[in-house]
């Protein structure tokens, strides 16, 4: 496996084998930078505020968390420069986590699409620190985060 074939295992995984993030429909990608993005078409029952149609909050930082979380292990990738780095790093992926999350709600969410971005500020060996954006199909900025990750 090289690191773009793990880097596509990572996006796949996210799409395919995460019930949660089916459930909320998530789809999850990235950049040539290795910066994360999830889109998530607006969905009745993701409602918190059925009187205004807003996005539940809770919604809001678990799209937050995950595109994160993306972010931080993609960027594990970057200095992988073999074939056994790269299989060490794949069997740790099991081991990453959020460490400490906070988000800041800015907007009500409201929108018929919702896009997460995700940049990674500081990466250690076994530690990620992340920015996160959630943003309307209009460009409204819904929420934003910062996030540790073990990774």
């Amino acid at each position: 496996m090289t690191p773009i074939q793990l880097q596509q295992f990572i996006i796949e995984f996210f799409n395919h084998h995460m019930p949660f993030n089916n459930l909320l429909g998530l789809r999850a990608s990235y950049t040539e930078n290795l910066d994360a993005e999830i889109r998530l078409s607006w969905q009745d029952n993701l409602m918190g505020n059925p009187v205004h149609k807003i996005l539940h909050g809770g919604v809001t930082a678990a799209v937050l968390d995950t595109v994160g979380s993306i972010a931080a292990l993609l960027a594990g990738t970057v200095h992988l420069d073999s074939i056994e780095a790269v299989k060490e790093y794949y069997d740790q992926l099991a081991n990453g986590g959020t460490l400490d999350m906070r988000v800041d709600y800015l907007r009500p969410g409201r929108g018929a699409e919702f896009i997460a971005s995700a940049k990674v500020i500081r990466r250690g060996k076994k530690v990620a620190v992340c920015r996160m954006d959630l943003h309307n199909d209009s460009g409204l900025h819904i929420a934003t985060g910062t996030a540790t990750y073990m990774s």
